[in-house]
């Protein structure tokens, strides 16, 4: 394995182990672009500082952060770069979530950086990412002959997009949701491409398709559709938008069996997609057009 070099990020204690405060994390910041492999680039945040916002009545789920990585390249031991497609799985249950921008500059330090083979590369960021958010990370790094893989497909469900609706609001708004249910008992998978949030630092646009399964009370479509374009002025990160999702819909729909799933589009060669559910073990990580 190749010798850490000391970086800019040594004034951090252990910063691979520690959550870090919001101001102090590199998006946002002029960066120092590292290309010899330096695992202390990963900046981890803690999930409760967005989670003890949300009611705890709500937050009952499992799920996953599946990240999809498409700018990963590393030398071999001649020196001949290799690259790959990876895919890595935070479960939700981890205590801290990586920093975006952190994780593209970690992934960026492998570059000029020397390993013996493609499963040593996809052990040792295994090992690195569960370092730092505190769980098992899932990593699978695919080889250019299995790209194949990776082909557009699309989310299961009913599109709400166009329903004929006026919007009046683009700031976040949950009791849009307020009396949405009817007394019809029904089993729905519906989806929108119109979801927008912003990131909670830099504001940049993330743009996403949401799909959220449900069973219970049948909720008006217009008022959910409603109160998802409500977080295009909003500022969070991915895995907070969902999370907040989730309990609002829980907590003012109160469905007996919820999964909300967003696929979010690329940025910096990576896409972020969470899902959260009280009901569903698993679920297919399906690349998008827009992704």
């Amino acid at each position: 394995m190749p010798k850490v070099k000391s970086s800019p990020l040594s004034r951090y204690p252990n910063p691979i182990r520690a959550a870090l405060k919001m101001s102090e994390i590199p998006l946002g910041k002029s960066t120092q672009y590292i290309s010899v492999y330096t695992p202390e680039l990963l900046f981890p945040i803690l999930r409760s500082e967005k989670r003890d916002e949300l009611d705890n009545r709500f937050l009952d789920f499992k799920g996953k952060d599946i990240w999809n990585a498409f700018e990963i390249s590393w030398l071999n031991p001649k020196g001949l770069p290799k690259i790959a497609i990876g895919v890595f799985e935070f479960d939700a249950g981890t205590p801290k979530i990586i920093e975006s921008k952190s994780f593209k500059l970690y992934l960026n330090s492998f570059n000029q950086s020397r390993f013996s083979s493609l499963a040593e590369v996809q052990s040792i960021m295994a090992k690195d990412l569960s370092a730092a958010c505190g769980g098992e990370v899932s990593v699978e790094l695919i080889e250019p002959a299995n790209f194949n893989r990776n082909a557009i497909s699309q989310l299961e469900g009913e599109v709400i997009d166009d329903i004929d609706i006026e919007i009046a609001e683009y700031a976040y708004n949950p009791s849009l949701l307020a009396n949405s249910t009817s007394d019809e008992h029904t089993s729905e998978v519906l989806v929108s491409h119109l979801l927008k949030s912003n990131c909670l630092i830099t504001s940049q646009p993330d743009w996403a398709s949401i799909q959220i399964r449900y069973t219970g009370s049948k909720i008006d479509r217009a008022k959910l559709l409603a109160y998802l374009i409500s977080f295009r002025s909003h500022n969070e990160f991915h895995e907070q938008c969902v999370e907040r999702i989730f309990a609002d819909i829980k907590s003012l729909c109160a469905p007996e069996k919820l999964t909300v799933y967003a696929r979010y589009t690329r940025r910096g060669g990576l896409d972020i997609n969470p899902w959260r559910s009280d009901f569903e073990l698993d679920i297919e990580n399906v690349r998008l057009a827009r992704q």
